[in-house]
Formats: C-alpha cells, structure tokens, sequence
C-alpha cells in the first residue's frame, strides 16, 4: 500500500517558522545573563568595600584598646 504525498500548497507541509522565536528566546537568555553578571560584579564590589572597612575597623579598635597605657601620678605623702 502506498501513501500518497501531500499536496504541496498544504498547510501540514511547511514547518512552522521556529527560527525566528528560538533567535528570541537566545537574546532573552542572553540578556538574563548579563543583568546577573552585572548583578554578581557588584555583590563582588560590595563585598570588597566591606571587607576593606571592617578591616579598617578592627585596626582602629586594636589601636584604641592597645593604645599607651595611661599613668596615674599618685599624690602619696613621704616622710622626708
């Protein structure tokens, strides 16, 4: 038993044109890509920064709390 072709002005025949949404859907993700990049280069800054400040932090406490110890003159009576 043979099949017969079909006809070629049917709409069965031609594929839908997909290259035009897959062409979309390649410059959303993309676009999704680069936004989380951009988003990641900044949470990367943003930690830097704070590393940097705490650092700066610790060292201004260090300083603060190791710092010349203070000397008390004591008025104590002699007997001369």
């Amino acid at each position: 038993m043979k099949i017969p072709p079909l006809p070629l002005n049917s709409k069965r025949a031609t594929p839908p044109p997909r290259s035009r949404e897959c062409g979309m859907a390649t410059l959303l993700f993309i676009a999704l890509l680069a936004i989380m990049m951009i988003l990641v280069t900044a949470e990367t800054r943003s930690l830097i920064q704070l590393r940097r400040d705490l650092k700066l932090l610790e060292q201004h406490q260090i300083q603060r709390l190791n710092g010349p110890p203070i000397r008390t003159q004591t008025n104590a009576l002699t007997n001369a």
